[in-house]
């Protein structure tokens, strides 16, 4: 009866750490991606471009978004420059090469 129970144990716990062994093997990516997303780097990258402009043009950065215009990559930066004499902030839409 102890043989028994032993070699129960024995094989419940080989059946258990394969099938733990498998588990993980599934769920490991067949094709690991090269690169990151470009998208976030761009986006990154139009934001520190955008505040430099926002700071030349002596405003406060309102957006940065990634565009493609005439097939290059640019930025397009909206800056909020302060209005004269108590008037409304203008809006300033510049469109800057990415690179």
């Amino acid at each position: 009866m102890k043989t028994f129970r032993s070699l129960f144990r024995t094989a419940t716990l080989a059946l258990s750490a394969a099938g733990l062994l498998a588990s993980q093997a599934m769920a490991m990516p067949v094709i690991a991606p090269d690169q990151a997303s470009p998208i976030v780097l761009a986006a990154s990258d139009c934001y520190a471009i955008g505040q430099q402009v926002a700071e030349q043009n002596g405003g406060t950065l309102a957006k940065a978004s990634q565009s493609t215009r005439g097939g290059q990559p640019v930025c397009v930066i909206v800056v909020l420059v302060p209005g004269k004499d108590g008037q409304r902030p203008r809006r300033s839409e510049i469109v800057v090469p990415q690179n």
